[in-house]
């Protein structure tokens, strides 16, 4: 022999030898047993956990860290590895599963259970593998996110429930319109629906809308007037929303009120469901001001304090006034409940007076102009009541008020009678156009027990002594503001012994108390009244409804 085929013979059988072991080390992956199984998975697994992605590592660390006692599974497991056998492998084997909920996790457990690992082992085909797994996964969680979000749109944009609303016969009271028939409406017929949800898109019916004339006529067709109404289109749809609750509020209430009913249920059964129509939330959305509910010569300002049981009789004549507010814009409306046809020339007057005043209104209308329209309109009219006949008055000292945000009082008074003021009503205003019509004297007195109170809106700051009067101020500070109130409400928000601190933030002048208006005692007063606002391009009348 040549002296270097020594070696060379040497080298090709080292690699004869090295060949036949990778040979045997290929047939035990393919059929594994026992102790080997548990070595060569515990070698692959390794290598596939040192490959695997960051989201397995995460959850296993997670679910390490919840089960307190992890660390010392893990460490145990790694030390059994080379001795344990096909315990440790399973033990393993949960383990992966339970933590390997994302990226490679998956491929592993499918290469585990199948017992079938790439024969040309690199880690660049194993991460390869894990890297196609984490892209089906990464589609999978695509699609089923896809379809979440699909389920959550249709969950938020479901089709609502339609209703077919039949015709609402209204011809137990006087003078007051049926509501029409309505097909494919989102309220129920038992009004159940809020009105926010019934408008989804905030497209709140707009109110009956009457062009302005003479001076005013060109405003109609302006096109910079109506990009000034587009820009307080927000505004408009709080007052819309506000007046749309009110007319559903009183469908509901004339579907129930009959002679026999106690007045505090009738006025808790409206003031609940105002709250249910106008999803009542604080100081946002609510009561405008306390249920009024007056009788026959009180004008205004009554409503039942608790313990009152006055009963709605066959011939009484009840003064409906009740508000609802959507961030301080205030819709103000009433009408008169009579059941005997003796009254419809009185209640004739005053509808009559309140349409005339509301065709009389308009930018730049003169107050006293609008009072002389409807002093003659109501003067128009008389009435014959036991035989006797009766010229019909407007009540001249109540009168219409401008509206302001969270003040129901806004500082103009629209007058009912003929006057001197030169006052003028202004673009972007809110008014309460409301007229009084009595057969007594046409003039009303403070008199009977106080229930109407109203902190004052500019009320300065006043040090109060009495700890009660301090309680009292704060409850009505966070629940009505300066909104208007009644004392059955000072009872339900628990504040049940108010008389005495009410009294003395009355004395203090930080609460106005609005006693009920009469007139004389015998005669009978009606009322009619809605909430227009002066938009740039029109008036609109936002309360009115089909019943009047």
């Amino acid at each position: 022999r040549m002296p270097g085929t020594e070696d060379e013979d040497e080298v090709a059988e080292q690699q004869v030898a090295d060949d036949t072991k990778k040979k045997k080390k290929r047939n035990k992956k393919k059929k594994p047993k026992d102790g080997a199984e548990g070595e060569d998975r515990a070698d692959i697994e390794g290598e596939v956990a040192v490959a695997g992605d960051t989201a397995a590592n995460e959850v296993a660390a997670g679910d390490a860290a919840a089960d307190g006692n992890a660390n010392d599974i893990e460490v145990n497991d790694g030390i059994e590895g080379d001795n344990a056998g096909p315990s440790s492998a399973s033990k393993k084997k949960k383990k992966k599963k339970k933590t390997g909920g994302g990226g490679g996790g998956g491929a592993e457990a499918a290469l585990e259970e199948d017992g079938e690992l790439p024969d040309a082992a690199g880690p660049a085909t194993e991460k390869g593998t894990e890297a196609g797994a984490d892209e089906d996964e990464g589609e999978e969680d695509g699609t089923q996110g896809a379809a979440k979000k699909k389920k959550k749109k249709k969950k938020a944009g479901g089709t609502a429930t339609i209703f077919n609303l039949p015709l609402q016969d209204n011809s137990v009271f006087r003078k007051v319109g049926d509501w029409k028939a309505v097909e494919g409406s989102r309220q129920s017929p038992d009004a159940t629906v809020p009105v926010a949800e019934q408008f989804p898109e905030a497209d709140f019916p707009c109110g009956e809308e009457q062009e302005y004339v003479n001076n005013n006529a060109f405003r109609t067709t302006s096109a910079e007037k109506r990009e000034l109404e587009r820009l307080h289109s927000y505004d408009y749809e709080k007052i819309r929303r506000a007046a749309e609750c009110h007319r559903q509020v009183r469908k509901y209430v004339q579907s129930y009120c009959r002679p026999g009913l106690k007045m505090t249920d009738f006025c808790q059964r409206l003031e609940k469901k105002t709250h249910e129509l106008i999803a009542a939330n604080g100081l946002e959305c609510g009561w405008g001001f306390p249920t009024g509910c007056s009788l026959n010569w009180v004008a205004a300002h009554y409503t039942p304090n608790y313990g009152d049981n006055t009963i709605l009789q066959e011939d009484d004549v009840c003064k409906l006034d009740f508000g609802v507010q959507v961030g301080g814009r205030i819709v103000d409306s009433a009408f008169t409940i009579a059941f005997n046809p003796k009254y419809d020339p009185l209640i004739q007057a005053s509808q009559d007076g309140t349409n005339t005043g509301i065709k009389a209104a308009g930018i730049d209308a003169r107050f006293s102009e609008i009072g002389e329209a409807i002093q003659e309109a109501i003067e128009s009219y008389t009435i014959e009541l036991n035989g006797k006949t009766y010229d019909v008055k407007p009540v001249r000292n109540l009168n219409g008020h401008s509206i302001g945000p969270y003040q129901i009082h806004g500082g103009k008074s629209v007058p009912i009678t003929k006057n001197n003021e030169s006052t003028t009503m202004e673009e972007g205003e809110f008014y309460a156009i409301e007229t009084f019509a009595s057969n007594g004297k046409g003039y009303v007195v403070e008199d009977l027990d106080c229930s109407h109170y109203m902190k004052i809106f500019d009320a300065p700051h006043v040090p109060l002594r009495v700890k009660s009067s301090k309680a009292l101020l704060h409850a009505i500070e966070q629940n009505f503001g300066t909104l208007a109130f009644c004392r059955r409400w000072l009872d339900d928000i628990g504040q049940t012994r108010h008389l005495m601190a009410l009294k003395n933030l009355v004395d203090n002048d930080l609460v106005q108390p609005y006693p009920p208006l009469c007139d004389a005692r015998g005669s009978y007063v009606t009322q009619m009244e809605h909430t227009i606002l002066m938009r740039p391009t029109c008036k609109e009348v936002v309360s009115r409804g089909d019943d009047y």
